[in-house]
This record gives structure tokens, C-alpha cells and sequence, in this order.
């Protein structure tokens, strides 16, 4: 632990909103930091991520499913079609929706996010082993879905 984790009281210490909190500053941290010389940032990858997974997608829809505001999601597309990573064509069955698809290039972009993603996940858990990432990933996936909208 570090010196402002240590001097904190025991109070503070004991409350899982404060820890968590406090873990995603330094979570964001690892995350820019790995991501920075691409030129890429979390939004960027979630889109790319959200494509290779799913396929074409209205823009719209990889909006919903990344869980990223629309303004922020216009700007990141922008961003990345400028880039050549996606393409965004209109939707032959209604002109008015964007229909998004990763490129060659953008799945190659994604393949080194993916490296150096995994290089801050060992950053933010040095001393954790396989089995105990797994079952934080596991805690923290389960509090997001008591959470999730319904």
C-alpha cells in the first residue's frame, strides 16, 4: 500500500465506494498512459472492440452498446474514420442512420490496443494471479450488472 492509503482512517478504508473509486483513478491512469502513443483513447477502443465483435453497426447502436454519449460517440467515429480504422457509410435502408465497419487497418490498430491494454491490466494488478483477476473481473462484473438499467 501506498503512504495516502496507509494514513487513511480505517473509516474510509472500509468503504467499498471510496476503493473503488479510488482503484478507477489509478485504473484510468494505466489506461491513457498505455494507450497515449497511439493516439488512441477509451472510447477508440471500445468502438473497435464493440465492431470486431459485433460487425457493421449503426452508429446509434455501438453507442448503446459501449455505453458512450452520442456527442462523444460523433467525435470518436469522426476521429477514427479520419484515421481510416472504420468507415461510416450511410444505411440503404434508412439514409438517415450510419452504418459503421471496422477496416483492415482498424483491426490491425486494435490487435496493438489489445497488447498494451494487456500491459496495464499487469500494471494495475502486479501481484495478482490468474485466478484472482479472474474473480476481481468476476466481482466487478457482478456489481455492474445489479446495477445495470433495466
Amino acid at each position: 500500500m501506498d503512504n495516502a492509503a496507509e494514513a487513511a482512517s480505517g473509516r474510509l478504508r472500509a468503504l467499498p465506494t471510496r476503493l473503488v473509486g479510488q482503484v478507477a483513478i489509478i485504473a484510468n491512469r494505466c489506461t491513457e498512459k498505455a494507450l497515449e502513443p497511439t493516439g488512441s483513447r477509451r472510447y477508440h477502443y471500445a468502438l473497435l472492440a464493440t465492431l470486431d465483435e459485433k460487425g457493421s453497426l449503426s452508429q446509434a447502436e455501438a453507442g448503446r452498446l459501449t455505453g458512450i454519449d452520442r456527442s462523444d460517440v460523433v467525435a470518436a467515429v469522426n476521429d477514427l474514420a479520419d484515421r481510416g480504422l472504420v468507415t461510416r457509410e450511410p444505411d440503404p435502408a434508412d439514409r438517415r442512420r450510419n452504418i459503421l465497419t471496422l477496416t483492415a487497418a482498424g483491426r490491425a490498430h486494435l490487435a496493438d490496443l489489445d497488447t498494451r491494454l494487456e500491459a496495464a491490466q499487469r500494471e494495475l494488478l502486479p501481484d495478482f494471479s490468474t485466478a484472482e483477476r479472474a474473480n476481481f473481473v468476476l466481482l466487478l462484473t457482478r456489481i455492474l450488472e445489479q446495477h445495470a438499467p433495466r
